[in-house]
C-alpha cells in the first residue's frame, strides 16, 4: 500500500503545471458555485457565509451545499373549498367595522389563513401537563385524530401515546400520524406497526432519500407540532413526543410551553394538517371526510371572544411569514416586548426592531437558555448581547433546565406562541406553525408564566472591557459569522 501511494504521488508530481491546473479548477469551482448561490437572491450575509465556507472546502463544499444548502420548493398547496369557503378574502371574515388590525391583515396576506377566534385557550407548561391533557382528549375521540410532530420518540412517552392511538383506531376512530423523517429518524417502521394494523395511517415528511435530481430535502424539515381531535380541539406549541420533554419522568426535561385550543381557530390547525398530509403522501383530498374534518358543531368565528390567527411559514414561500409577523408585532408595541427562544440568532430586521423598541423606552426583555443543546447556537446568541444591552434590552439566561419555549409577548394583549425559534432556520428553512392571540386575560396569564421564568434566570450584565478576547469573544464572533448557516 505505501508503495502504491508513493507511485501515485510520483505520477502526480510528474504532471506538467499540476499546481496551475489545481488552482484553475478551484477557481472555476468557486466561480460556478458562487454564481449559483448568488442567483438564489438570499440575504447578503447568508450568501457571503455560504460562499466563504465553500471556498474553504474545495469540492467537498459542493456536496455540503447540495445536501444541506438553502433551497426553494414549489409546493402544491391544497385548496379545500369547504375549508376556506367564504374565507379567501379578509373582508369575508372580518368586516371593516369590526376590530381588524393591520397586523391581522398582514397575517392573512402572507399565510392565506384568516384572522378568527378561539373560544378557549389553555396554557400547558411542560410535557407532563401537555401529555395528560392530550391523552385525555384522545381517549374521548369518537371520529378522527390527526397528529403532526417533528420528534416522535420510541420511549416511554412515545409508546404511551402510540398505544392510546391504537386503542382508538381499534374502536373505529380514523387516526393519521405525520412525523418528520429527520426529527423522528430513530423510529423504526415496527414502532407504528400496531397502529397500522389497527387501521391507522402513518406518513413521513420529506424522507431522507439520497438522490441527484431533484435535490434531497435534508435541510427542509417539518418542525410543526399539531394535534387535532374530532375537528374541535387543537394543540400546538413547542413540545414534541419524547421522554426528553416529560418532566414526570426526567428532572432535566426541557422547559417548554404548549397550548390547548377550542373554537374556530381549530379549523385553521386542521387545514394546516390536511395540507401537510396531502403534500407528504400524495393522497387525494377526498380521503378526508368533510363533516368529520370540519364538523358543523365547532364554534364559528362570531362565537369566540379571543382573537386568534394561525401563522405558517416554510421554504415553500418567500414571505418568511412568522419572521415578518414577529418583527411587525415588535414595531407595533407601545409598552413592552418580551421574547423567549431556545435558539436566538436574530437577523438584521429582528435585531433592529428589538433595539429600536428598547431605545424608544419600551420594556424589552429576551430570555434564552444558559446553555442550549447546541453550543454553536449558544455562542452565536451571546455575540448579540453587547448590542442588545447597550440599547437597553434586558437579557436573561435561564439555567435550571434547557429552555425550549418559543414565545413573543407584546404589550398587554398580544402574543405569538408556537414551534418557530427566533433564528434563521425557523424563519427560512423549516415548516413552522405559530398562533397569534390578542386578548388581555390570556396574555396576562402568559406574562405571569414568563415572569416566573425570568425569576429562575440570571440577568446578563453589560460586558466590561476586560472580557477575554480569545477565550470568549473570538468563539462568539466566529459562531456569529456562521449564524446564517445554523
Amino acid at each position: 500500500m505505501p508503495d502504491a501511494l508513493h507511485a501515485a504521488r510520483d505520477w502526480l508530481d510528474a504532471l506538467p503545471h499540476l499546481g496551475r491546473w489545481l488552482v484553475g479548477a478551484w477557481l472555476a469551482y468557486l466561480a460556478g458555485l458562487s454564481i449559483w448561490i448568488v442567483l438564489q437572491k438570499r440575504e447578503p450575509a447568508a450568501t457571503l457565509s455560504w460562499v466563504l465556507s465553500l471556498a474553504a472546502l474545495p469540492y467537498l463544499g459542493f456536496l455540503v451545499y447540495f445536501l444541506f444548502g438553502p433551497q426553494k420548493i414549489r409546493r402544491q398547496r391544497l385548496r379545500r373549498g369547504h375549508a376556506r369557503s367564504g374565507r379567501e378574502t379578509f373582508g369575508n371574515v372580518c368586516a371593516p367595522d369590526v376590530e381588524c388590525t393591520e397586523l391581522a391583515r398582514l397575517g392573512q396576506a402572507v399565510t392565506g389563513l384568516p384572522a378568527t377566534t378561539a373560544s378557549e385557550v389553555r396554557w400547558l407548561v411542560d410535557g407532563a401537563a401537555t401529555y395528560a391533557a392530550l391523552l385525555g382528549d384522545i381517549a374521548r375521540a369518537r371520529r378522527q385524530i390527526h397528529l403532526e410532530y417533528y420528534i416522535f420518540a420510541d420511549d416511554r412517552t412515545g409508546r404511551q401515546l402510540r398505544d392510546a392511538l391504537v386503542e382508538r383506531a381499534r374502536a373505529g376512530v380514523m387516526v393519521k400520524v405525520l412525523v418528520d423523517a429527520v426529527g423522528s429518524s430513530t423510529l423504526r417502521a415496527a414502532f407504528f406497526a400496531p397502529l397500522v394494523e389497527a387501521g391507522g395511517e402513518v406518513a413521513w415528511f420529506h424522507p431522507t432519500r439520497l438522490r441527484l435530481f431533484p435535490r434531497p430535502w435534508l435541510g427542509l424539515r417539518c418542525h410543526r407540532k399539531i394535534a387535532v381531535i374530532d375537528g374541535r380541539v387543537g394543540y400546538t406549541g413547542g413540545i414534541n413526543i419524547a421522554d426528553a420533554e416529560n418532566d414526570a419522568l426526567r428532572a432535566d426535561a426541557y422547559r417548554d410551553l404548549h397550548m390547548r385550543l377550542e373554537g374556530d381557530i381549530v379549523r385553521s390547525l386542521q387545514l394546516v394538517f390536511v395540507e401537510d398530509w396531502v403534500y407528504a403522501t400524495g393522497q387525494k383530498p377526498g380521503t378526508f371526510h368533510v363533516m368529520d374534518t370540519w364538523p358543523a358543531s365547532v364554534p364559528r368565528r362570531r362565537d369566540g371572544h379571543i382573537q386568534a390567527q394561525a401563522l405558517v411559514s416554510g421554504p415553500d414561500t418567500s414571505w418568511e411569514a412568522i419572521h415578518r409577523m414577529q418583527v411587525a408585532a415588535i414595531h407595533e408595541a407601545r409598552q413592552r416586548v418580551w421574547l423567549v427562544s431556545p435558539y436566538f440568532v436574530p437577523g438584521e430586521a429582528a435585531r433592529m426592531a428589538l433595539t429600536s423598541a428598547a431605545l424608544g423606552g419600551l420594556d424589552v426583555r429576551v430570555v434564552v437558555p444558559r446553555m442550549s443543546d447546541s453550543r454553536m447556537v449558544t455562542l452565536a446568541a451571546r455575540s448579540y448581547y453587547d448590542e442588545l444591552i447597550a440599547a437597553g434590552v434586558r437579557v436573561f439566561e435561564y439555567g435550571p433546565r434547557m429552555l425550549h419555549t418559543k414565545a413573543l409577548l407584546v404589550d398587554e394583549d398580544l402574543c405569538v406562541v408556537g414551534s418557530a425559534n427566533f433564528d434563521q432556520r425557523s424563519f427560512r428553512l423549516n415548516f413552522e406553525l405559530s398562533v397569534m392571540l390578542r386578548e388581555t386575560r390570556v396574555v396576562q396569564a402568559l406574562a405571569r408564566h414568563l415572569l416566573d421564568e425570568m425569576a429562575a434566570s440570571v440577568e446578563v450584565a453589560a460586558a466590561g472591557p476586560g472580557r477575554p478576547r480569545l477565550r470568549q469573544r473570538l468563539p462568539e464572533a466566529f459562531a456569529r459569522l456562521l449564524s446564517p448557516l445554523l
